[in-house]
């Protein structure tokens, strides 16, 4: 799998997905707060779609999924 999402669609939708849904925990998290069935499943949702997309760096302990930035700028 290419790790640019110019050259992967399926990736580039995970990414959109993940940000949008990292967006809607957000606004449920503020509304309905952190014990909120809406807001759990939405932050299980937004975690599952990052698990699809491949690791920046895959022999680094510590790798983090393509996009986080982003995706994480979207829960804030």
């Amino acid at each position: 799998m290419s790790e640019n999402f110019a050259y992967n669609q399926q990736q580039a939708k995970i990414q959109g997905l993940s940000v949008q849904v990292g967006e809607l925990f957000s606004d449920l998290y503020k509304k309905h707060g952190e014990d909120s069935t809406q807001s759990l499943e939405a932050l299980e949702s937004y975690k599952s779609l990052r698990r699809l997309l491949p690791r920046e760096n895959k022999y680094d302990g510590e790798s983090r999924h393509i996009g986080a930035t982003a995706a994480h700028k979207a829960t804030q």
